[in-house]
């Protein structure tokens, strides 16, 4: 066996463990998300062992080669359950069920076809071979990774993401390393090419959530406090406030409260976020800061339009008050903070008056 290689698969092993532990000691993931990042850690040590199983016994003695046999299967059958691990620990999703479900089909099917030689077989020297149909496992291994692209493409638009386009690099770099090891079968970087996918991609997922509100999933005050490094060119600042939040509270209790929250989260979400980043800065203060170019006022009708929709499930969501500054590059942010609160303290009043 290649010496090299089997120091990279024991540092490999080493780090993941190490990231097991601390992945197991992560308060900013949920105990689900904890719970999944470490099993495709384990996954990929397991796998990673299962290979030096196999290039060890390989051109062995005979009697080995059912070992042979159950390593290179359970090593090709389970490598495509990590991308969908993965894409699970991001989100809970209904399309996880059918990932493994087509998982569950793809393991059957690799053990049906392993007489036929289809995608690998081992010969009665016990020398491992790449079947007519090897093609078949490449596809399915690269349909894993656009699996978990696409749903973290789909999370992150959603959670408001802004360094969206790193994931990329790190998709392009396991696809390429996957190409050097189909042209090259005799260099072994497979598992260590995964296991620095899994811990990219957990420490970018954990830098994400680092960045978000528990509670509305919008941006939290950490992120706002950064706020103008994201836009340099500048914008309108828009703070917003819930109306008699305190009375919901009071009356309905903190669970109905923390629904009110979310709901108008959303809508703040859905009407502003095509055109800059939502924040929620505390308690019942949010905050959105809008790219130069789009239209203040045309977000708000939106927003009130969202709210009046959610009122039909909700009756008691209350009104949410206003107000907006414009902010160009330097500014100081509380400061302009301050004016956009100043102008929506004036909007509340305003809006009494009215209604008296």
């Amino acid at each position: 066996m290649d010496s090299y290689f089997l120091i990279i698969t024991v540092i490999d092993v080493f780090v993941l463990a190490i990231m097991c532990i601390l992945t197991k000691h992560n308060e900013t993931l949920q105990k689900r998300q904890r719970r999944l990042f470490i099993l495709s850690f384990l996954l990929i040590i397991a796998i990673s062992l299962l290979e030096v199983v196999s290039v060890a016994v390989d051109k062995g003695p005979a009697s080995l080669r059912w070992v042979n046999i159950i390593s290179n299967y359970l090593g090709f059958g389970l490598t495509p359950a990590i991308p969908i691990i993965l894409a699970a620990a991001l989100e809970k999703n209904r399309s996880t069920k059918y990932a493994l479900i087509i998982e569950a089909v793809y393991l059957i099917f690799l053990a049906i076809s392993f007489p036929l030689r289809m995608i690998f077989y081992v010969d009665q020297n016990n020398q491992y071979m790449r079947g007519k149909f090897f093609g078949i496992f490449i596809f399915i291994y690269i349909a894993g990774i656009i699996y978990l692209l696409a749903m973290t493409l789909r999370v992150i638009a959603s959670y408001q993401n802004k360094s969206k386009t790193s994931v990329y690099p790190i998709i392009a770099f396991v696809l390429a390393c996957t190409t050097i090891q189909v042209v090259f079968p005799q260099v072994h970087v497979t598992w260590l090419c995964v296991s620095l996918l899994s811990i990219l991609y957990y420490t970018y997922c954990n830098g994400m959530w680092q960045q978000l509100d528990g509670l509305t999933g919008l941006l939290n005050q950490k992120s706002y406090l950064n706020l103008p490094a994201s836009f340099p060119q500048g914008g309108t600042l828009v703070a917003l406030d819930i109306d008699d939040f305190k009375h919901i509270n009071d009356t309905y209790g903190h669970l109905i409260g923390d629904q009110c929250l979310k709901e108008i989260a959303a809508c703040i979400k859905k009407a502003y976020s095509k055109h800059g980043l939502c924040y929620r800065i505390g308690g019942d203060e949010f905050c959105v800061m809008l790219g130069e170019n789009a239209e203040p006022e045309a977000c708000y009708i939106s927003l009130l339009k969202e709210l009046d929709v959610r009122r039909k499930a909700l009756d008691i969501l209350p009104s949410v008050a206003i107000g907006s500054v414009p902010f160009a590059a330097g500014d100081d942010i509380l400061r302009a903070k301050e004016t956009a609160d100043n102008n929506m303290y004036q909007f509340k009043r305003t809006r009494k008056k009215q209604v008296l």
